[in-house]
């Protein structure tokens, strides 16, 4: 496929194209839209209690006030009632943007052991089938490896196929933060994979974890932090989901809702791979100011035409190896079906890095590449060490010195 050639006959091949593999998505995977957010389950009652509850004479904030109102709410409390909201509350205080991170980080290990308590249950359930059992067990098993160690939680809820949020780093302390935003098949279970798995550094934990070691080494005094956010629903599989918007648009309100409510005034880039490229280019246009750079790897599209049709003030920065599927796929948008152009087609205007030594469509956080390399250079603000691809050699040109805060 020839993506740098806009002739009109085909367009319309493409537009034959996503038509086609969107019948094909339907007839193989059905209309895949989430339903697992149970109504009525212990975070919801939860909320409803915080709703109703008081302390020291005072009402609680509404739990989706904002980011601004629940740190003054916060700040207003003694060190003793605030753990003791978190105790009671954890499934809330532990997801409250705007809350001290280091409250949220103890209330997600109450949440977590909580978890494990239930897990540990369903997976003795006789009443549950042997396919219930086993997905309680992996869930179980998840949820004791949250807890191992001084692992920082900064998001957990574990309603439908869960979502979270974890952190690497002093985030309170930190100049520059990086948020990895992952794409499709993104839950519980999926969130990490062992340490001696070849396929560690595909899953966001890894990436993450990957991204702040490679930060850590190309500046090491930097004050730096990285978020492996899996903090949104994302589609289940390649479905209908995974080719329309949908989950990309609430995606990005909860992205740049945690974003604005980071504390201190760091620099923040974004990494986006794949369907979560989708989420930071609907993010864009909103994204709060402190957003230095958007990066994307492996993307489908940003649902936009080019760079300035995402409306922000951030750095553009895109990349894809030479064997990532996703070059494949068509770049387009058809009656809302599809993703816009390819941010790596050097017409979109990004800045095009290199991702010499990645492979396939979850490799750019390996070690070793230059897909990492440049992340952390563009996550630590060091521009002038960042590798250009060859279809974009100027690719830090106009940004002012090595480094840019």
């Amino acid at each position: 496929m020839t993506s740098f050639d806009t002739s009109p006959t085909l367009t319309v091949w493409r537009a034959l194209l996503a038509v086609a593999v969107v019948f094909v998505m339907l007839a193989t995977t059905g209309w895949s839209a989430v339903r697992d957010q149970q109504a009525g389950g212990p975070r919801e009652l939860a909320l409803a209690a915080w709703a109703r509850d008081r302390i020291a004479g005072h009402s609680l904030p509404e739990a989706d006030a904002p980011a601004y109102r629940l740190a003054h709410f916060f700040a207003t409390l003694t060190s003793g009632q605030r753990f003791a909201l978190a105790d009671k509350y954890p499934s809330v205080v532990g997801n409250l943007d705007g809350a001290p991170v280091t409250l949220r980080y103890h209330a997600n290990r109450v949440a977590l052991g909580q978890a494990v308590a239930v897990e540990k249950m369903r997976a003795h359930d006789a009443k549950l089938s042997p396919d219930g059992r086993d997905e309680a067990t992996a869930r179980l098993d998840r949820f004791r490896s949250l807890l191992k160690g001084d692992r920082q939680i900064l998001a957990f809820d574990p309603s439908g196929r869960g979502r979270a949020a974890e952190v690497f780093g002093d985030l309170d302390r930190a100049a520059r933060v990086s948020v990895v935003v992952p794409g499709v098949d993104t839950h519980l279970l999926t969130l990490e994979r062992s340490k001696s798995s070849k396929r560690r550094y595909a899953a966001p934990v890894g990436m993450a974890e990957s991204l702040y070691g490679a930060e850590r080494s190309a500046s090491p005094g930097t004050r730096t932090a990285v978020i492996a956010w899996a903090d949104y629903t994302a589609p289940a599989g390649l479905g209908m989901d995974a080719a329309l918007g949908g989950l990309a648009a609430d995606g990005a309100v909860r992205l740049n809702a945690m974003v604005g409510a980071l504390p201190g005034t760091s620099k923040v880039s974004l990494f986006c791979h794949s369907y979560g490229s989708v989420v930071c280019g609907v993010a864009a246009h909103r994204a709060p100011d402190r957003v230095a750079d958007i990066a994307v790897a492996g993307s489908p599209g940003m649902r936009a035409a080019n760079a300035g049709q995402l409306e922000t003030g951030a750095r553009i920065w895109a990349t894809r190896d030479g064997d990532d599927w996703i070059g494949d796929v068509p770049h387009m948008e058809f009656g809302g079906i599809g993703h816009g152009a390819d941010p790596v087609d050097p017409a979109f205007g990004a800045r095009i890095v290199s991702a010499a030594g990645a492979a396939g469509h979850s490799g750019y956080f390996e070690p070793g590449t230059e897909s990492l390399d440049n992340f952390a250079a563009i996550g630590v603000g060091a521009y002038g060490s960042i590798s250009c691809a060859g279809a974009d050699s100027t690719c830090h040109s106009g940004i002012s010195g090595e480094r840019d805060g």
